[in-house]
């Protein structure tokens, strides 16, 4: 069982967003938690301008791993 998520845990997403303009894999930042399972996650680009804040369910993503490896993309939005 998954440990509860806390605020400003660091959380990988596992499925695409395209709504959103987010991919499986994308990191985000726990801001606010909903008992009983859902959270409020900041997607931020690489500069750390919010690209979106999305209220999600605690399974749609996990917490990062000692062996996730960080990428870099362009934003499916566009640069600003």
């Amino acid at each position: 069982m998954m440990p509860p998520l806390r605020e400003l845990d660091t959380v990988v997403l596992l499925e695409d967003r395209p709504q959103a303009g987010l991919r499986a894999g994308d990191l985000g930042a726990v801001v606010q938690v909903y008992p009983p399972d859902a959270v409020e996650v900041e997607f931020a680009t690489a500069s750390g301008r919010t690209l979106t804040l999305e209220t999600l369910s605690v399974h749609d993503v996990r917490p990062v791993r000692d062996d996730d490896l960080l990428t870099v993309r362009p934003s499916i939005r566009g640069a600003a």
